[in-house]
């Protein structure tokens, strides 16, 4: 494997020092959360090997959100990330293929370049909404293809799939015989109410997700994926162990505790990320100088420039930086125009976020 550094890590705030950002709407999560802020104090408990799989508890707990799921389809992993990995290389290499639905979470593009697994790319478009069209889709597929990969709620752009277009990229799967996998991470920030997970929708389907974004706690790096295919489960069980034989037992004990008390939570944060949502959107509306396509779950949207800004777009992020301190996602973390950039309004606090709107307004205008 050829391993090449992603520019959304590269320029990540934590490698930019957040010390020189006073206004950060990059961050795709909620809040960083303290273990103070969730009532919960660890326990003296032995720092053994885990489960392999992940402790049975929470396996379980997660597994009770998908009708038909049990724990036994469920491994833990480090973070989203890992489980990517994992199923990356356990599925792909340089004589299979890859449908990538983008823009899409760069490790779902970098992976399986780095195995030098040819990959076609379906193009999502502003025009369109960002929506899913099954039949392009379909027309990307070859005999080699061995996945198809997507993610729902969209990162960056915050955009839902049907039910409708959910089943419609289960049911092609199944039918050209490979697997679907679904990068579920923003699923408990949807806002109408989530969709099933998609393992429990047939066995070729892999679901994704963590607690990183939802929950606001990366730095436990617990994620997961979802077969309820046992055989494909054990490769991926094969993977773990030879990466990291078992997670945290910490973390993974954190991660029970979360999940255990995980309506709790989320209730709350979701209403106040429709709220911040609200005020994103009655910020676009009085921005002439950007078009959207409002979010329907996550705590991220995907604005586009209507025209180059004054100096053009590479003047515009410096001077939203180095002039008004605040930060974003440029499109090119994901592939895009950097006529885009990914605002993130869960991370913030209030007046932070309010602060880093009116930066962006400013330096769209050429204000320094």
């Amino acid at each position: 494997m050829r391993y090449v550094r992603m520019p959304i890590e590269v320029e990540s705030p934590e490698e930019y020092g957040y010390s020189r950002i006073r206004w950060n709407l990059s961050e795709s999560s909620v809040a960083d959360q303290k273990l103070s802020d969730l009532g919960l104090t660890i326990p003296d408990m032995p720092l053994l090997y885990g489960e392999h799989r992940g402790r049975e508890r929470l396996r379980e707990l997660i597994a009770a959100d998908g009708q038909g799921l049990c724990a036994g389809d469920v491994l833990v992993t480090t973070g989203a990330a890992g489980a990517l990995f994992i199923i990356a290389t356990s599925l792909l290499s340089a004589s299979d293929h890859l449908v990538v639905i983008r823009p899409n979470y760069a490790t779902n593009l970098e992976t399986p370049r780095a195995i030098g697994c040819p990959t076609t790319h379906v193009d999502l478009s502003f025009e369109d909404g960002f929506r899913i069209d099954v039949d392009k889709v379909a027309a990307a597929l070859t005999p080699a293809t061995r996945i198809v990969s997507v993610t729902c709620p969209h990162n960056p752009t915050g955009v839902m799939l049907s039910e409708a277009e959910l089943c419609g990229l289960v049911d092609l799967t199944a039918r050209h015989g490979c697997r679907l996998l679904v990068d579920e991470t923003y699923r408990d920030l949807s806002f109408d109410g989530p969709l099933p997970p998609a393992a429990s929708l047939g066995d070729h389907v892999i679901s994704v997700s963590s607690l990183s974004k939802a929950y606001g706690v990366p730095g436990i790096r617990i994620g997961w994926l979802i077969t309820k295919d046992p055989s494909l489960q054990e490769v991926f069980l094969a993977a773990s162990e030879q990466i990291s034989i078992c997670g945290s037992v910490m973390d993974e004990w954190v991660a029970e505790q979360i999940m255990e008390n995980r309506k709790a939570i989320l209730g709350p944060r979701l209403a106040e990320m429709r709220r911040r949502l609200q005020r994103v959107s009655d910020w676009m509306a009085g921005e002439d100088r950007l078009e959207w396509v409002k979010p329907s779950g996550g705590v991220v949207c995907f604005p586009r420039m209507t025209a180059d800004p004054p100096g053009g777009t590479e003047a515009f992020y410096r001077r939203l930086l180095e002039d008004h301190g605040a930060y974003v996602g440029p499109g090119h973390w994901f592939e895009q125009s950097d006529r885009h950039f990914r605002v993130g309004y869960g991370w913030p606090t209030s007046e932070e976020l309010d602060a880093g709107l009116a930066a962006i307004s400013a330096a769209l205008r050429g204000n320094g």
